[in-house]
């Protein structure tokens, strides 16, 4: 096992390794510090369990996904807000497009009650977790007026997901400010738009948005952040190297060291994994699966840990139509084969045309705070659409009689005959 001093160098020539828990920063309770808590408020139902098993492996495989084709970029992404977005669609598809959004989101053969069951339990159990903590979850479903949409499917997401449900002239551009306005209220401002435009083809939007604002624990003073090295792939940059000691959760493997830092009454942390000398960062992250990392929580011990730390702040964004898709949602993506019949009496016509999250986060002495917005566009393929069509190069042509099929001539241009 590696001393907690070789941490302590590690960290300042090293990358800072996986974030991978809501973080935030308010200010602290009044008095003495919080009492840390021990045990849920309550067991958690098997819907619940099954949700909170199944959002925890569907972020350790997006997130492998993620870093795997971003190799050379950071990436903090909330895989828990892509759920909860893909999550309201899944209520609106049937059949193999149904099984496929099951399977993708790692619910395996889960039933449906079970599964938006377990979502609102959760959402409930999260908002109120620690008093000291800010932690927001919103939902909302907009879509086109006029559109379709079938009220079960619509009940499903204000019912599960406590969605703001919500149908508005989607020719009216107000409506795009309409609904980024929505978002950056649900996320402190902190993600101020997710819609740049409403295509004539778009008949619905269904966005997650989560905000976490949470303190340290354990502070770290201002006083002791030093001036120092990080040591990226792309080169020697400067920092912010915050800086404290003392008791911490930490765990030392045969690849990296790691921290838990906890927030408020210590229900929230961030857990800090940093990979060896020798070990890369996206070996590490390949190395992530449910069942491992649970094996690591229960072997954090309390040691005496001298820990550098850097101070960031990072926005994030990504269309995640491929990595999904890449993930095994396939029919969903796909028009003319999706079904969300579900959805609307147009549901054949109906099929997701993009999937875009944006995050935030900011790490502190005081704590963390981040933010993201997961958008499922929807769009139907009968709308009209104006497609460029411009003939100014060689072209075949065809004179036939259209209802036997007929082919009267056909023909082709490679130069314009004088007139």
């Amino acid at each position: 096992m590696r001393s907690t001093r070789h941490m302590s160098r590690a960290a300042l020539s090293a990358a800072l390794g996986l974030v991978l828990a809501c973080t935030g920063t308010t200010e602290p309770l009044p008095g003495s510090q919080a009492k840390a808590l021990e045990s849920l408020p309550r067991p958690l139902t098997s819907g619940e369990r099954t949700v909170a098993d199944a959002a925890n492996d569907f972020s350790f495989v997006l997130f492998r996904q993620l870093s795997a084709v971003q190799r050379d970029s950071n990436v903090f992404t909330s895989p828990l807000s892509a759920s909860m977005a893909l999550g309201m669609a899944m209520n609106g598809a049937v059949g193999a497009t149904y099984d496929q959004m099951r399977t993708a989101l790692t619910f395996g053969s889960a039933n449906e009650g079970d599964i938006d069951g377990g979502y609102k339990g959760l959402i409930d159990l999260l908002r109120g977790l620690d008093p000291s903590v800010d932690v927001r979850i919103a939902n909302s479903i907009w879509y086109r007026e006029g559109f379709p949409i079938e009220p079960g499917f619509l009940d499903a997401g204000t019912r599960w997901f406590d969605a703001k449900v919500s149908g508005i002239d989607f020719a009216d551009p107000a409506s795009v400010n309409m609904i980024n306005q929505w978002v950056s209220t649900a996320t402190a401002g902190k993600i101020p738009a997710i819609v740049d435009r409403i295509d004539d083809s778009n008949v619905m939007f269904l966005i997650n948005a989560i905000y976490f604002k949470g303190s340290w624990r354990d502070r770290f003073q201002p006083a002791q952040t030093l001036d120092a090295t990080f040591h990226a792939r792309a080169g020697d940059q400067p920092a912010k190297l915050m800086h404290r000691t003392g008791d911490m959760h930490y765990l030392a493997t045969p690849t990296f060291d790691a921290v838990d830092l906890p927030y408020g009454n210590a229900a929230f942390s961030m857990t800090v994994l940093l990979p060896h000398e020798g070990t890369s960062v996206e070996d590490l992250a390949a190395s992530l699966e449910g069942k491992v990392w649970s094996s690591w929580m229960s072997q954090f011990h309390d040691a005496d840990v001298d820990l550098y730390l850097p101070r960031f702040r990072l926005e994030w964004e990504r269309h995640l139509n491929d990595d999904l898709q890449a993930l095994g949602l396939h029919d969903a993506f796909v028009a003319n084969v999706a079904d969300f019949t579900r959805m609307s009496s147009r549901g054949r016509d109906l099929f997701i045309s993009d999937v875009l999250q944006k995050t935030y986060v900011d790490v502190n002495e005081e704590g963390t705070e981040a933010a993201a917005a997961t958008s499922v566009g929807v769009s139907v393929t009968s709308a009209r659409q104006v497609v460029p069509v411009r003939v100014d190069r060689p072209f075949v042509f065809v004179i036939r009689e259209r209802l036997s099929g007929t082919i009267l001539f056909m023909g082709k241009i490679v130069a314009l005959p004088p007139t």
